[in-house]
């Protein structure tokens, strides 16, 4: 065939279509949007206080897969370095506000000053309410 007989690049093919020709598009790892899942859901569990053991394994959970998520992003046709950076990131945040408040709450529990002036509270609030 000669130049002038074939279609023109593109020609024919919509801007939508043109993605949905084989499996040329990269894809997103898998661990690495798991990464920034556990690393969000680890974050609001440590924010809480109250579920900050749980944040705690998620964030450990999101780092490992934030970094099998950076290993997987160097593959061709694989991406996901930024997503699993952003759930690295969020993870060892929450890892360590989960450390922070277990290391502060070790300490008051252990200060008997600490927990007699609590007490103390608790006692003249009960007062007042009765």
């Amino acid at each position: 065939m000669t130049a002038a007989s074939e279609p023109a690049r593109g020609a024919g093919v919509t801007a939508g279509s043109r993605g949905h020709r084989g499996d040329a598009r990269a894809k997103t790892s898998a661990a690495a949007t798991f990464a920034l899942v556990f690393g969000v859901a680890g974050l609001f569990s440590v924010l809480t206080a109250i579920l900050a053991w749980l944040g705690l394994v998620l964030g450990i959970i999101g780092i490992i897969l934030g970094i099998v998520g950076l290993k997987m992003a160097r593959r061709p046709g694989v991406t996901g370095r930024g997503v699993s950076i952003g759930g690295l990131v969020l993870s060892i945040l929450a890892v360590l506000i989960g450390l922070g408040l277990a290391a502060g709450i070790t300490t008051f529990v252990n200060n008997e000053n600490a927990v007699n002036r609590l007490q103390t509270q608790v006692d003249k609030l009960r007062d007042k309410l009765d």
